[in-house]
């Protein structure tokens, strides 16, 4: 597999199996929160995605999120758009209300810093034939 550097050399802690969110996401992936202050309503985390790993559809209600690319490459889709390739350096703004996923590409680990105001609505999982149509 592509850059399976990044398990083993982030800058940031790659953190535990993300057992919380598991349900949202297909496949494994890894979260280690960074900072998170109730009072200012934003979480930083540093997620990372086994290949072919990629979570659900979701929105982001009464906020935003920054994904800041460090590692691998990934994949990044809004409904309706084309899919976007990402690898490190790669900097993604999802408003609120945006319908989206994002994940790793089939054969790569991917990581992300994720910067995370507001509330997630978790949809429906992105299919295999959706996963697939970026990768054609």
């Amino acid at each position: 597999m592509k850059h399976e550097e990044v398990k083993t050399n982030s800058t940031f802690p790659v953190g535990e199996p993300n057992e919380a969110f598991a349900k949202f996401f297909v496949g494994q992936s890894y979260l280690a929160s960074l900072a998170a202050d109730p009072a200012l309503d934003v979480m930083i985390g540093n997620v990372t995605f086994e290949p072919g790993c990629r979570n659900n559809w979701h929105i982001h209600r009464g906020g935003y999120q920054v994904l800041l690319v460090t590692g691998g490459e990934g994949w990044y889709q809004e409904e309706g758009e084309d899919a976007r390739f990402l690898t490190a350096g790669d900097v993604v703004i999802t408003h609120d209300g945006v319908k989206h996923w994002h994940g790793a590409s089939a054969d790569s680990w991917f990581q992300h810093i994720a910067i995370t105001a507001g509330t997630p609505e978790w949809l429906e999982a992105v299919s295999e034939h959706q996963y697939q149509q970026v990768h054609a």
